[in-house]
């Protein structure tokens, strides 16, 4: 098998122990119920940094000789690995340099600074950052740390699967995000190797988001492939070709890849929010999005463990996903309904949407629709909804009463 050995991945272990926290093992109803089998969350959410990353990183650093270390190190990301090179970094006593995107989030800026690391901004793309920390490290001498393509970071990643073993020693399936596939490399051969060791069998899936699925198709061409990406709300996994080591891994050890939508992570935020009463970014939470889009359903799981690899989220972010997820669930409604330009037909609807038990939160009443005739008027409501059946409930009351609404989103 490629990548690192069960007993470099324990190594690993004692190291990335001085610094990761074990992180909850939280059960979830609600999910159990949808798959027909126990379900538990692995809180990486709440890790220190705020995601799994530490772990990867703390153990590549930590196994530098004493002159890479007086170099100093070098990387390039807009979130999560950057605050996990920071952090590690700080904590062994090495200078760090981060080269991040100028849009950068301006929490995962802070953080990373907070850190103590020099932080460059450098371009509107990860792609920037990534070849202005290669020069650096030309440049300097720096020792460049990858965000996942080398076989420290993966047996560093791969300390989560040892700690959610024995936290639910029978595990039958795991379910895990992916970006270069540097967790789900680590994730799955610490998993297959136990398995093996132990006699039994473990099944691995992965999940990708359709805006940047690079596995599939790299999988079907039997080798790492970039894909063009398209935006995404997941950008902790906005990655265009597979890292190399991983791919290999992930050809050899994972059972199944499986991709979502960005509304389908936008609602599994919302459902941990609200069941789970979990804060987890996008990326983190398309594990959740793959068992809520139905498509694992008629397999026969076991008991499962979805990984929330981290929860890193600007919270202008997440007032936008929340919103996002609430219109993708069916329990925000906006609608546009052209009305005469007389009194009294604002009333009359918001009195028809009162009626249906839906609440109006915002409106805008205009006579310069573009497709408002001269004697009417657009009126565009937003409107809090408590489902699909709700939704059809308002519409058919509108209708009933002489309006044709359009459904926006």
């Amino acid at each position: 098998m490629p990548g690192p050995t069960l007993a470099e991945i324990e190594r690993a272990r004692d190291l990335v122990s001085r610094v990761a926290d074990v992180t909850p093992m939280e059960s979830s109803r609600f999910l159990a119920e949808l798959l027909g089998s126990p379900v538990y969350l692995k809180c990486e959410n709440l890790q220190r940094t705020g995601s799994y990353k530490i772990r990867g990183a703390y153990n590549r650093l930590a196994q530098l000789s004493d002159d890479e270390k007086a170099r100093g190190v070098v990387a390039a990301s807009a979130g999560n690995h950057a605050q996990g090179v920071a952090f590690a970094a700080r904590e062994l006593g090495i200078k760090a340099t981060i080269f991040m995107p100028v849009g950068v989030a301006l929490p995962k800026l802070q953080a990373t600074r907070n850190y103590g690391a020099d932080v460059v901004l450098r371009g509107h793309t990860v792609a920037e950052p990534l070849r202005a920390a290669a020069e650096f490290a030309e440049t300097f001498g720096a020792v460049l740390i990858p965000p996942f393509d080398h076989p420290d970071v993966v047996a560093g990643q791969g300390t989560l699967a040892l700690e959610m073993l024995d936290q639910v020693p029978q595990i039958d399936t795991v379910i895990v995000p992916i970006g270069g596939g540097g967790l789900i490399s680590g994730v799955a051969s610490a998993l297959k190797q136990r398995a093996a060791r132990d006699g039994r069998e473990v099944r691995i899936i992965g999940v990708q988001v359709e805006g940047a699925a690079a596995y599939p198709v790299s999988l079907d061409a039997g080798k790492p492939t970039e894909i063009t990406m398209l935006p995404t709300i997941a950008d902790g996994i906005a990655v265009s070709k597979p890292g190399a080591l991983n791919f290999e891994i992930v050809a050899a050890t994972v059972d199944r890849v499986v991709t979502v939508t960005d509304d389908d992570t936008a609602r599994a935020l919302l459902v941990l929010l609200e069941r789970a009463k979990l804060v987890v970014e996008p990326a983190g939470a398309v594990a959740v999005a793959a068992i809520l889009t139905g498509q694992l359903g008629g397999l026969d799981l076991g008991t499962t463990v979805v990984v929330l690899s981290g929860g890193n989220i600007d919270p202008l972010v997440m007032e936008r996903v929340i919103s996002r997820g609430l219109a993708a669930s069916e329990r925000y409604l906006k609608l546009r309904l052209m009305l005469p330009d007389r009194p009294g037909q604002l009333k009359r609807v918001a009195e028809l949407v009162s009626d249906a038990n839906a609440n109006v939160v915002e409106v805008l009443h205009t006579r310069h629709g573009r497709n408002a005739l001269i004697s009417e008027v657009e009126l565009e409501l937003s409107v809090e909804t408590r489902g699909p059946e709700h939704v059809r409930s308002v519409l058919e009351l509108l209708r009933e009463a002489g309006y044709d609404p359009r459904v926006d989103y």
